[in-house]
């Protein structure tokens, strides 16, 4: 069955980075669209950015100049660097293909 591993989430102070990484399995990897979606308390989950089986990128006007979605087909895996985070950051991040969904991790932003 297909499964989707986070890693990667944890607290940082604003101004920081971190890189997510979500490991899939049980899909053909390079020919899916990957996605990273986070949900903060309180919101509706949110598109933060995606990319496609060919490498073209597309990214939440919040996230902009700041993350950046990357894939290596050879390891199964898709990231997101966040660099510059800011409190309003914080989330449980997902990572999706098509109707699947990972357990999510937690971003925390706090001085």
């Amino acid at each position: 069955q297909v499964q989707l591993v986070e890693s990667g989430g944890g607290l940082v102070q604003p101004g920081e980075s971190l890189r997510l990484s979500c490991a899939a399995s049980g899909i053909i990897f390079r020919f899916n669209v990957m996605g990273w979606y986070r949900q903060a308390a309180g919101k509706e989950r949110e598109l933060v950015a995606s990319i496609s089986s060919v490498g073209r990128t597309n990214y939440a006007d919040s996230v902009k100049g700041r993350f950046t979605i990357s894939r290596d087909n050879a390891k199964n895996t898709v990231y997101l660097q966040m660099d510059s985070l800011k409190p309003e950051d914080t989330a449980v991040y997902y990572c999706n293909t098509g109707f699947h969904w990972g357990q999510g991790t937690l971003v925390t932003v706090s001085s």
